[in-house]
């Protein structure tokens, strides 16, 4: 059955900078002429212009085929954006995108086929970091990127959609650290799509950032996990092994360097229950 809207449900916190670029990219998808479309800015707690560079973006929107709401309220959390978004949404395929993200040409049509077959379907793309301009964000990008999970599987990290019979297998975002996470792990393996679209998902710069998010990364994983045991057999080729892992660190020393000093550095220190960036 052909699918007769898309809605992109786009929560943004302080995002005048980045949020431009990832409405671009919207506008200039190709392919979908046929299809139905809205996108769903929602502006969470802020007090710059990321409302303001939305609306800059409608007509250009508007001319390429979507519908476009924006959204403001002064709460700043993601998970409350996310579930205004799904309030204000009309289409019956969903897809959740990070202001932050700049998704390839063909995406659209790509998750859109992906979506469109029988039973519940997650979807997601090839995720590529752009360079960052520290070196040791460089060696852990490099290194990050070829981890199988990245490199071969459905990460869901800035990007995923679903279909309506996927989306109906949770009600509300419920208040937790990975929603990306907890989406993911209401699929099997076998019922996630990749497409083999790239899209831009920016790495945090430095050392100590890089640490402070991968332990909230961590802590998000923990939380699913006791929270969700039912869940827990879906994410089965999450991790690599340690034989992969030490086969990758050989080549290419550098980035399994960077991999492992965050990795300790996670672990010597207890989890932050604040919201971190991913930049």
């Amino acid at each position: 059955m052909t699918p007769t809207r898309l809605s992109v449900i786009l929560p943004a916190h302080q995002e005048q900078d980045h949020l431009p670029a990832c409405l671009k990219a919207l506008a200039r998808q190709t392919g979908i002429d046929g299809l139905a479309r809205e996108v769903i800015v929602v502006a969470n707690g802020c007090t710059d212009a990321t409302a303001d560079r939305a609306r800059a973006e409608e007509a250009a929107l508007t001319a390429a085929g979507w519908r476009v709401s924006v959204i403001e309220t002064p709460s700043g959390g993601k998970i409350g954006a996310l579930n205004l978004g799904d309030e204000a949404a009309s289409g019956d395929l969903r897809l959740y995108l990070d202001a932050d993200v700049v998704v390839g040409q063909g995406m659209i049509a790509a998750l859109v086929a992906a979506l469109d077959g029988p039973g519940a379907r997650y979807a997601g793309a090839q995720l590529v970091v752009p360079r960052p301009e520290s070196a040791v964000s460089a060696a852990y990008a490099r290194f990050w990127q070829r981890l199988p999970f990245v490199a071969e599987g459905v990460t869901g990290a800035g990007l995923f959609a679903v279909n309506a019979e996927g989306r109906a297998r949770w009600g509300d975002f419920p208040q937790v650290i990975s929603d990306d996470g907890f989406a993911r792990l209401n699929f099997a393996p076998s019922e996630r799509w990749r497409v083999e679209v790239p899209y831009h998902w920016p790495i945090s710069e430095g050392l100590a950032t890089l640490i402070r998010v991968r332990r909230r990364q961590d802590a998000g994983t923990a939380e699913l996990a006791r929270l969700y045991p039912d869940l827990a057999g879906h994410a089965s080729g999450d991790r690599p092994s340690g034989r992969r892992a030490l086969r990758m660190g050989l080549a290419d020393p550098a980035g399994f360097a960077a991999y492992a000093v965050v990795s300790l550095a996670v672990r010597l220190r207890r989890p932050s229950h604040h919201w971190e960036r991913a930049r």
